[in-house]
């Protein structure tokens, strides 16, 4: 019976084929997207899709690299456990849209960039640009490999694959049309997977509906369960997820995730013009709000299907990212397919974020650490040191999810990696981009100063957590279940003891319950203050910036925050009359125009 804990059904050959069928439609579209552009196989073509985007698909990429597997898994999970005040970060994804557009793609736009960590070289030095790509190749890696595990561990728990063999298939998958398709491969199946995914929450949502009686009992179930109690004004910042910890936190954190980090700055300038480019962000907003809500309506929908029988306290799960897995093969194998199309989705959005990654590091690597040493390479040479790099990223990536799998719960996890390496990169920008005082010590030391601090505060917390009273576990009960374990009917033993167990007090050092409980949501804001506070301090004590005219292009500009599609005010006009009147290619977008002069010349080189 539905709900009462115990064993699930397993995958039928039905699901097989549909998720087989599914992965292998969004291969197909990376190896067609490879074969249609085989004729144009330039680094611009496989790092920028030719720029050729438009917003809707681009925004749809943007979404679908951040809302991954982890998403589909992690977001019911931490609904089902902790409540509704998730969804409070859809005020942080209106927020960081606006920054993000009105601030951050005008300037990157503006200066014609390809890697977002050129701009570093530009207003500070060399050295800061490739520490700060450093910093991002281990963020990402870290992140990527999270993605991987987290749906690897669902097949594992619903199909019974092997995990490594799974983890290692994925891999193999993103590679080949990643290394043969290019961005614009990467965008396209990113559409295709974002539909999956939303199809997935839909069809959990719709069944559980249909089983409770209607969406008005699942609601009323979670509201007698505590879950909606979504808005809590306390400013307390070691409390997990609070209104200020998620609104404010929340919001400086996803704007480090979207405003420089190369995966999604990448998407901006493949996209033909600079309003494109800002539409795709507004666009984008939309989807994660949609997707962010189906997924904490999962959640809610589990517990109404689960609140008298916890699958994870009556033993029938290892872990609370196997929580949706297991509804999904309670629930819907008696429709033979529908399990295959649920982890379709979170193998899709795994696919989408992992070949958006492998990408965006070979950009990075491409434009920091090769074009600097070697200006004379051949277009050929490019091409299959683009693929080459591809595969490399694929296999560190891989080897990286075994990593996570040590890192407890995936979203939690994947949040505070970004928050942790993001934040302080973040501060680099802005002092940067909002404070001509800032000399290139300044910057250097504030980066330092703000990662250290970050990592000490991040580190901490994973090794002591947070203790109940900071997170604010709702009850569970196992009191309904065919079969339990020897546990009272509250599941506070069993939820304590994997992901937020706590050592005895005596062992826990002094800080645990202080600076190592502040809000993994509040890392980010927590890096980017302590560096641009310490790098303005020490650009002071320097001398400030002695240049005597610095280029006002790596500001902000008032005229940024104006612009929004035809950028008639803005610099972004003039680039627009001297460049090439072929809208097609992008008039407005500088990078392009440098490219082509630089392909062209590439290409005479080459015939001579």
């Amino acid at each position: 019976m539905v709900g009462t804990g115990g064993p699930v059904a397993s995958f039928s050959v039905w699901d097989y084929v549909v998720f087989a069928g599914t992965i292998l439609g969004a291969a197909s579209i990376g190896l067609f997207q490879a074969i249609r552009g085989r004729k144009n196989t330039s680094s611009e073509e496989f790092l920028l899709g030719g720029r050729q985007m438009t917003a809707v698909p681009v925004a749809m990429s943007l979404t679908a690299s951040f809302m991954s597997g982890i998403t589909v898994i992690g977001t019911p999970a931490e609904a089902y456990r902790f409540g509704t005040a998730f969804w409070l970060f859809g005020f942080s994804y209106a927020i960081m849209s606006a920054i993000t557009a009105e601030i951050f793609v005008p300037l990157f736009y503006r200066l014609g960039i390809t890697s977002a960590y050129e701009y570093l070289e530009m207003r500070f030095n060399r050295l800061i640009r490739m520490i700060g790509t450093s910093m991002y190749i281990v963020q990402t890696a870290l992140y990527t490999g999270l993605v991987i595990y987290a749906p690897a561990l669902a097949l594992n728990q619903i199909t019974g694959l092997d995990l490594w063999g799974v983890l290692v298939a994925t891999g193999v998958v993103c590679i080949i049309y990643c290394t043969l398709g290019g961005l614009k491969a990467v965008i396209w199946t990113d559409v295709l997977q974002m539909v999956i995914m939303l199809a997935g929450f839909i069809a959990v949502i719709a069944r559980g509906a249909v089983l409770q009686g209607g969406l008005s009992v699942i609601w009323e179930d979670a509201g007698n369960g505590g879950r909606l109690e979504a808005f809590d004004f306390d400013p307390d910042p070691l409390k997990r997820h609070t209104f200020w910890t998620i609104v404010v936190g929340g919001s400086i954190m996803w704007v480090s995730i979207y405003s420089i980090n190369q995966s999604q700055v990448q998407r901006y300038i493949s996209c033909k013009t600079l309003g494109q480019a800002k539409l795709s962000l507004y666009v984008n907003m939309v989807g994660l709000w949609v997707t962010v809500s189906l997924a904490v309506f999962s959640g809610l929908t589990m517990f109404s299907i689960y609140k008298n029988c916890d699958p994870f306290s009556n033993g029938d799960i290892n872990t609370s990212d196997q929580l949706l897995p297991y509804l999904v093969m309670d629930i819907l194998a008696v429709f033979p397919g529908i399990p295959g199309l649920f982890v379709a989705a979170a193998y899709s959005g795994t696919l989408s974020t992992v070949s958006s990654s492998i990408n965006a590091l070979v950009a990075v690597t491409v434009e920091d650490f090769i074009f600097p040493f070697y200006k004379d390479l051949t277009p050929k040479q490019i091409t299959w040191m683009n693929m080459g790099l591809s595969v490399f990223y694929g296999g560190v990536c891989i080897g990286m999810a075994g990593v996570a799998s040590a890192m407890g719960s995936v979203l939690q996890a994947a949040l505070s990696i970004f928050g942790m390496i993001s934040g302080p990169l973040l501060g680099l920008y802005l002092l940067g981009m909002l404070f001509r005082t800032t000399n290139s010590k300044g910057g250097l030391t504030g980066l330092i100063i703000g990662l250290v601090l970050t990592l000490w505060v991040g580190i901490g917390a994973q090794l002591y957590p947070p203790t109940a009273d900071k997170t604010n576990p709702l009850p569970l009960s196992t009191a309904g279940c065919n079969k339990t374990m020897d546990l009272n009917s509250t599941t506070a033993t069993p939820w304590t003891s994997p992901a937020t167990m706590t050592p005895q007090a005596d062992l826990r050092p002094p800080l645990a319950d202080s600076w190592y409980s502040l809000s993994y949501v509040y890392f980010s804001t927590f890096g980017m203050l302590t560096t641009i506070v310490s790098g303005l301090l020490v650009s002071i004590i320097t001398g400030g910036c002695k240049q005597k005219k610095m280029n006002s292009d790596l500001f902000v500009r008032k005229s940024d925050l104006i612009c929004f599609s035809g950028c008639s005010n803005s610099k972004a006009s003039d680039d627009a009359e001297k460049a090439p009147t072929d809208l097609h290619m992008g008039i407005d977008n500088k990078a392009f125009t440098e490219m082509d002069v630089k392909s062209k010349e590439s290409e005479n080189a080459t015939k001579l």
